[in-house]
């Protein structure tokens, strides 16, 4: 076409203002790098950062303990859904026993065990659960045991090429067709002090991936390690700290309030108003000692004078420096990216609910119980819990502590699993109850999926409302708690229990039947 000239892609990005590359772009500068670039460089020092702030920094730490409290809380309990009720009766008491012992390290049950791999992902960005098998003779209810092993006994740094031919990526062997087939870790933990060992690259040992759960969040596609959840933040969070410190320093200063007396009429000759404080080993006032020249040790306290000598007197007063008015706003803005990057709300992770209203707070709450159970159903129950809970039903059934005959071809059906985390508390009890009833009424929702989502399993309410219905029944008691006799505006049903026909009626009297 005639007179016309093709932009220039390089500085008008193809139409994109983001890629273009003009004067106010020339330091908006990115590199084009890979998933797992971070870690062949970087990704251990970022681990490092990241713990120093968990074991440093009040809000990194608070952020992870708010993370956990609410991901886990006391547990994500596991229902069995296969088999027959006095099967599945078993097997509930089996887990139960097996919840207890299953800490290789003997500390935690499986709700700790769970909390810790939470906080772990929350501060490293991944952990590593190891499956430990153990013999019939250990007397453990089931021969499996869990391990917890932190990110770093896996060495993201480390590449090669194994004996057999496989390649080695990020500490993790893959076969040739991409398969996770081992992980190389160390046999203890590199930053832990072992007396007379050396943990070097020497001492990395090849563990089956079969034994191996590990447990991260991908945030790209083809990323083989995770990345701690504050990686964007810490240099924020250092930054912060440093203020955090230079403000108190600055408020002491300010403390030191010291008072003057000056030389009124400039009458005498100037002389050094704190040469007097060095007295008592017989060297004269105003007179500087040869181990103390060019050092004078002085203490200034909060309150004192200072006497500047002269025949007139003249008061003045230090005037030291405050914290500033635009600190709390800075503090506030920093703490707010924080709360953002961990997925914390800046009120739950404060506690600061000013001007909060409580149709803002239950909003705010909505969005970060969202955001916690994403990460419950998509990350910790089907690539951690999950695999342990099947892990436990094979040594099981092997070790003959469940009879599940042919379960070669039934295993998919028999590891069938009703995961339960710990309900949300009500925001409002009162309102939120009558919403749940009313749907229930109207069909729009069911007795199970409301007990679920309180955390409880609906068959253990079921047997609980029946036997306190039939204990009431024996002691002759009318409670108002009992729908099957009293409505819920507390008169009595016009209807006795256990009678047929159409929807009760309150009495028109008011009298038990």
């Amino acid at each position: 076409m005639s007179g016309y000239t093709a932009p220039n892609e390089t500085t008008h990005g193809g139409g994109y203002k983001a890629g273009g590359s003009g004067r106010r772009l020339q330091m908006m500068r990115a590199a084009s790098l890979g998933p797992n670039v971070v870690t062949l460089y970087s990704l251990g020092e970022i681990v490092a950062r990241a713990r120093n702030a968990a074991r440093n920094d009040p809000w990194a730490g608070a952020a992870a303990d708010k993370s956990v409290a609410n991901g886990i809380g006391t547990g994500i309990q596991a229902k069995p859904l296969w088999g027959t009720k006095d099967w599945q009766a078993r097997e509930r008491r089996l887990w139960k026993r097996f919840s207890k012992h299953c800490d290789a390290d003997g500390v935690l049950n499986f709700d700790g065990i769970q909390a810790l791999i939470w906080r772990e992902c929350e501060e490293a960005g991944e952990c590593f659960v190891r499956l430990r098998n153990r013999r019939l003779s250990d007397g453990l209810p089931v021969p499996l045991q869990l391990q917890v092993i932190e990110a770093e006994q896996c060495p993201p740094h480390f590449y090669g090429t194994a004996s057999n031919g496989n390649q080695i990526r990020a500490g993790i062997e893959f076969d040739l067709i991409g398969r996770r087939v081992a992980y190389w870790m160390y046999p203890r933990h590199p930053g832990d002090y072992h007396a007379g060992t050396d943990i070097d690259a020497t001492t990395l040992r090849r563990v089956p991936a079969d034994e191996v759960i590990h447990v991260y969040e991908p945030l790209r596609a083809g990323q083989l390690r995770g990345i701690p959840r504050s990686a964007s933040v810490l240099v924020r969070m250092f930054n912060l700290d440093t203020m955090d410190d230079a403000v108190l320093e600055r408020q002491k200063i300010g403390n030191l309030l010291v008072g003057i007396f000056e030389d009124a009429d400039n009458s005498n000759e100037p002389r050094d108003p704190l040469a007097d404080q060095f007295t008592g080993d017989g060297t004269a006032p105003g007179a500087v000692r040869p181990e103390d020249e060019g050092a004078l040790d002085v203490s200034m306290e909060p309150g004192s004078t200072i006497d500047l000598g002269g025949t007139g007197r003249k008061f003045n007063q230090t005037k030291p420096p405050d914290a500033g008015s635009n600190y709390p706003d800075y503090l506030r803005t920093g703490l707010l990216a924080i709360a953002a990057r961990w997925g914390v709300p800046y009120e739950v992770l404060t506690g600061d609910l000013r001007n909060v209203s409580d149709r803002a707070l239950r909003l705010i709450l909505n969005e970060f119980r969202r955001f916690i159970e994403m990460r419950q159903w998509l990350m910790l129950i089907p690539r951690c819990l999950q695999p342990i809970r099947e892990a436990y039903l094979d040594r099981a059934v092997l070790a003959g502590a469940l009879a599940v005959p042919g379960y070669d071809e039934l295993r998919e059906d028999v590891a069938e699993t009703l995961w339960v985390p710990q309900g949300w508390p009500y925001s409002h009890p009162v309102q939120d109850v009558d919403a749940d009833i009313k749907a229930i009424r109207g069909g729009l929702d069911s007795r199970s999926a409301t007990i679920l989502r309180k955390g409880e399993d609906p068959e253990e309410v079921a047997e609980q409302q029946q036997l306190d219905n039939a204990d009431a029944d024996a002691r002759g008691l009318i409670l108002d708690t009992d729908p099957r006799r009293v409505a819920r505006t507390g008169s009595a049903q016009s209807k006795p229990a256990g009678s047929t026909g159409g929807e009760d009626t309150e009495s028109d009297t008011g009298a038990t039947p």
